[in-house]
């Protein structure tokens, strides 16, 4: 089987696509850039198909080294047979290659080798096959010094048919299509641990039982969490009679005197090889699921955080809210850059609100501050109600902002590369402020597991979470494209093609040479060859740059292409841009050529009406009920306003605007069955809920988007 052809299994499109984009891929073409300009080539194929196709093309590649590793091992044993040898060529999948090997897997010496070497492998066959009548008198002749009793010999024997049944293909893929559709995963309280607190959030798994092939990715991932920190055992259960009732049907021929011992042989092989193998087998397929699952949700939510609405290039006085140790204030320019800092308490203990009003007032005017920012931690609520106290000599808008990861962000490297002078609560407040401005620039900054939009993303694989989240974060920068002039060293990692080093590259050339006025700067760049340009130019914008152009997302290897659109229509390039009147008259079909075809063109036609234009939408301010500040102002039945703050595959948490989020399960999110969270709701949206259930002991707000209970 070739690569195309065991792609194609996977991915459902055309051999030519599949083709295009394994070769723009062996080019070091990244996905990005291959979505978005080489469209033509792959057939309009979208980042996700793009990534499938890189994916199961490294699996391929993985299996064939698999089976050229199998294949020296197993020659150099002098073992490989012309069959062998075509069933393992033949065969694509890495289960059933393992399967294969295992007779002739290096492994640790056995009690099976122990029998080999006493000579009872002939005692061992002649039972397997089934033909002796009186293995009383033939097992005589298998006594020697080490081998003393006839018990000794047959057990012998049967450890040595228990590691063929073991080794059998047919008995374990059987067994492995039962343990996959038939096993149940039970679990029980370990006792010693029963009564710890931290014990009581996995109560319901204390004795719990449901079929392994159903249970859903976040409850298979709290229960390996509880088993990893000591609370609960769980065992995979089949129905053991079966099983043996099963392979007894397949090996056992009659019921001669070889029976009893093939019965042994064969329970002891069930439960000393086979059922350990299969249970941790099944359990890892189980758990590669969940992870793939929970890694899904998190990169759905991820990418809808990302893509949040920013505020966009205003001045803005950002706050991180609290109480004994007063409210850490910095006010913002346009870019982000920090301006002044302050301390305010208007809270308890120190409760001096007079003194912080006017200094909000005083900073507010002396900075032309256009929006005020504040954490929604600690102290939030009251600082929020304290704001739009004040009266200010113009209209200010006020946000409430998650603050998730700012102080992961305010310790980093990276915080303190950027304000070396500043504490941690500085940097803390800093960051508070430019997620309202522009949600994507800071969030790059900060470890994605730690932004707290996930589903046990602790518990899961972390090299495939890594992998897909760095993916993420790829796809929603350069969907949205970034400014040369004002992108940090961590965006600019992230534009296709450029990574880390060039990235520090760019900021230092900046730092030394001024901004970049024409894209083609970059070339001067120390370490930035004409791969790299061509894979990330597109995705940088430069405002009022000397071609109009080089601010929006067309590639410059279209610039000759759209200066020849404008003079066929007798106007400049920059009348072209963002007039539709003109851009409705190009005929798409004069400019097709062996270069370009119709799905760039339609591209560029598209950027030409709106260039440069950012995908996310814009920042809303949002309400929070007056009346909630805690936990204990809510009551059961109570119509909130609130924000979906995190996404699971159960259901939605929704910010109140207190410490507490509350869940909507996935029952409660509208009338009728809903299979999929994200149909309903998005990270973010602003929602109407009602309170069903108070737990104010376990700090559990049980909440409905079905209004009339």
């Amino acid at each position: 089987m070739t690569a195309l052809e065991f792609i194609q299994q996977a991915v459902a499109t055309s051999s030519k696509n599949i083709e295009n984009t394994l070769l723009l891929l062996s080019e070091d073409c990244t996905i990005p850039f291959i979505a978005r300009y080489r469209k033509d080539q792959t057939g309009n194929l979208d980042e996700v198909f793009i990534e499938k196709i890189a994916k199961y093309h490294d699996l391929y590649l993985q299996i064939v080294k698999r089976k050229e590793s199998i294949l020296a091992s197993i020659e150099s044993q002098d073992a490989l047979t012309a069959d062998l040898k075509t069933k393992i060529t033949s065969s694509f999948d890495l289960i059933e290659l393992e399967d294969l090997y295992l007779p002739y897997k290096k492994k640790r010496k056995t009690r099976a080798d122990t029998a080999r070497e006493n000579g009872l492998e002939p005692l061992a066959k002649q039972i397997m096959a089934q033909q002796s009548t009186n293995l009383s008198v033939v097992v005589s002749r298998y006594l020697n010094d080490k081998v003393t009793t006839s018990e000794e010999a047959f057990q012998g024997a049967r450890d040595i048919i228990a590691e063929w049944i073991n080794e059998n293909m047919y008995i374990r893929k059987s067994l492995r299509r039962c343990f996959q559709s038939k096993s149940t995963l039970d679990t029980k309280v370990v006792k010693s641990q029963k009564e710890e607190e931290k014990a009581q959030k996995f109560e319901q798994y204390f004795d719990w039982s449901e079929p392994l092939y159903k249970i859903p990715s976040h409850r298979l991932l709290a229960i390996f969490r509880a088993v990893n920190e000591g609370f609960i055992k769980l065992n995979v259960v089949v129905d053991k009679d079966e099983i043996l009732s099963m392979m007894q049907r397949n090996l056992i021929k009659n019921s001669g005197s070889c029976s009893e011992h093939l019965e042994k042989a064969i329970a002891d092989s069930y439960k000393r090889l086979l059922e350990p193998a299969l249970s941790n087998e099944v359990l890892q397929e189980a758990k590669l699921k969940a992870d793939v699952n929970s890694i899904g949700v998190f990169a759905d939510n991820l990418s809808q955080l990302l893509l949040a609405a920013p505020l966009g290039e205003k001045r803005i006085l950002a706050i991180d809210p609290g109480y004994k140790s007063g409210c850490k204030v910095v006010c913002l320019d346009e870019n982000g850059n920090l301006l002044y800092n302050e301390t305010i308490y208007p809270h308890p203990p120190q409760k001096d609100a007079a003194m912080a009003m006017k200094k909000i007032r005083s900073m507010v005017n002396s900075y032309r501050i256009d929006a005020i920012s504040i954490g929604n931690g600690t102290a939030s609520r009251e600082t929020e109600f304290f704001i739009k106290k004040i009266a200010f000599d113009k209209p200010i808008q006020v946000f409430v902002v998650s603050e998730a990861g700012a102080s992961v962000y305010s310790a980093s490297k990276i915080a303190r590369e950027e304000f070396s002078n500043y504490d941690v609560t500085v940097r803390g407040a800093v960051s508070i402020g430019r997620r309202l401005s522009d949600p994507l620039a800071e969030l790059v900054k900060i470890d994605p597991k730690s932004i707290g939009v996930g589903q046990y993303q602790h518990d899961v694989d972390q090299t495939l979470l890594k992998t897909e989240l760095d993916n993420v974060v790829m796809r929603c920068v350069n969907s949205v494209g970034i400014n040369l002039n004002t992108a940090s060293k961590s965006l600019l990692s992230y534009v296709s093609g450029i990574g880390e080093k060039l990235a520090e590259n760019i900021v230092n050339y900046r730092a030394e040479n001024g901004t970049f006025t024409d894209r083609k700067q970059l070339k001067k760049v120390p370490r930035f060859g004409e791969k790299a340009y061509q894979q990330a130019v597109a995705f940088v914008r430069i405002q009022q740059a000397s071609n109009p152009l080089d601010n929006s997302a067309v590639h410059p290897e279209a610039y000759k292409l759209v200066e020849r659109m404008a003079k066929d229509l007798n106007i400049s390039v920059s009348d072209l841009i963002s007039n539709k009147e003109s851009i409705q008259k190009i005929n798409l079909d004069n400019y097709i050529s062996d270069e370009i075809g119709i799905f760039s063109l339609q591209d560029i036609l598209k950027e030409l009406e709106k260039p440069g234009l950012d995908p996310r939408k814009s920042a809303k301010v949002f309400e929070f009920d007056p009346t909630v500040f805690s936990i204990n102002d809510l009551s059961v039945g109570k119509i909130l306003t609130g924000i979906v703050n995190n996404i699971t595959n159960f259901g939605c948490f929704v910010d109140l605007g207190i410490k507490e989020s509350g869940l909507v399960h996935i029952s409660q999110l509208k009338a009728g069955f809903v299979s999929d969270v994200n149909e309903v709701v998005k990270l973010h949206q602003h929602v109407e809920v009602r309170v069903v259930e108070i737990d104010s002991a376990k700090k559990r707000i049980q909440l409905s988007m079905i209004l009339e209970g």
